[in-house]
């Protein structure tokens, strides 16, 4: 089931518990070494690159987007020792989503396919990521992200120039996700993306500038068994500040793990320690497809500051039951700091409100 932050493993992306053998082993720690590290882990069960932003067209009158895209790739390990070549080892999925502000609505699409036959690629020692006619691949010299993604009713076909460092996040880079050790991804963000490029909407384009946010994420492990879902944020801040906070939910709503960074605009880090991250829903809709209550707004109490969060339109669920298995809400939000100034802008995501997690 579960979306991008599927936070591991094959059963966990609605393909059955049957297909792999939970683990006991924690990821080894280890740096990062990159640029290899923009690249596939095909040994690791569960991997995703991820791009969230916000946009606004160059014409005089201005049109306001929020865009997702997001490669996952899932190692198989029951068709690892087979030996025919349509033996489906590596399952590469795809989600796109286009929220039109002005339109009050949102706009997604989803593919998947076995990887091979010029068909999918997640490739080792950079990002270049293929579905299909979906791409999104990035450049070794500069660095620069492009992505093509042609959807049914909409398009993206966007740059991404990064203007700061990468941000490991967790201890360089390993993110705990759990009380166990196992429980664990290997996790980056790139924050503070310059975008710039086209959106297509129903025909027509839109020459856009914004900016964005990536996470690269990859693991071996399940969440543990108490989960319900996660409640997750990425911001980008107007002064140039990242923020990243989650918490993953037990049926009541406690907390079963939380953390994050706050990364200030002189590039100074501080990552969250557990219990430092606190969710507070404080205003909620309800979606008519699946009757799931989402809270589209909410007080985050973090160490750099308490932020409300607020959904810029609330109709922001997505049904990827074609091909991940999850339904789940991710939108463009706004931030508000403790003095109730609007201080960035970027993405919340909130998984576990239409049924529990199936692991």
């Amino acid at each position: 089931m579960l979306s991008r932050r599927s936070l591991m493993g094959a059963g966990a992306l609605g393909l059955g518990t049957a297909l792999w053998t939970p683990t006991t082993q924690a990821l080894p720690g280890r740096a990062l070494v990159f640029p290899a590290d923009h690249g596939a882990h095909p040994d690791l069960r569960t991997e995703w690159w991820y791009i969230t932003g916000h946009a606004r067209s160059l014409a005089a009158e201005q049109r306001e987007f929020g865009f997702q895209l997001t490669f996952f790739r899932t190692r198989v390990d029951a068709a690892q020792s087979l030996q025919s070549k349509f033996a489906a080892k590596q399952l590469i999925f795809a989600h796109a989503a286009l929220t039109d502000v002005q339109g009050q609505k949102l706009w997604h699409d989803q593919r998947i396919a076995r990887e091979g036959f010029g068909l999918a690629l997640a490739s080792t020692g950079n990002t270049t990521l293929q579905l299909g006619h979906w791409r999104l691949q990035r450049q070794a010299d500069t660095g620069l992200y492009t992505a093509e993604l042609p959807a049914q009713d909409f398009g993206l076909a966007l740059q991404f120039k990064p203007s700061q460092p990468l941000l490991l996040q967790g201890q360089q880079g390993l993110s705990r996700k759990g009380p166990d050790a196992r429980q664990a991804s290997f996790y980056y963000s790139q924050p503070q993306l310059a975008t710039r490029g086209q959106i297509t909407l129903r025909g027509q384009r839109f020459e856009v500038t914004g900016k964005a946010w990536l996470d690269h994420e990859w693991s071996d492990e399940l969440l543990h068994p108490e989960a319900r879902g996660w409640d997750w944020i990425g911001m980008n801040l107007d002064d140039g500040s990242a923020l990243t906070a989650f918490a993953l939910r037990r049926n009541d709503g406690s907390a079963v793990w939380d953390g994050g960074s706050f990364r200030s605009p002189q590039g100074g880090l501080y990552t969250f320690s557990r219990g430092e991250v606190i969710f507070k829903p404080l205003r909620f809709w309800q979606s008519p497809l699946t009757q799931a209550r989402y809270p589209v707004e909410w007080l985050v109490r973090t160490p750099a500051d308490f932020y409300t969060v607020k959904a810029v339109i609330d109709a922001q669920e997505l049904d990827s039951r074609q091909s991940t298995g999850a339904v789940y809400w991710e939108g463009l939000s706004d931030l508000f700091d403790s003095h109730c100034r609007r201080v960035g802008r970027g993405y919340l995501e909130m998984t576990g409100y239409a049924s529990p997690l199936r692991i």
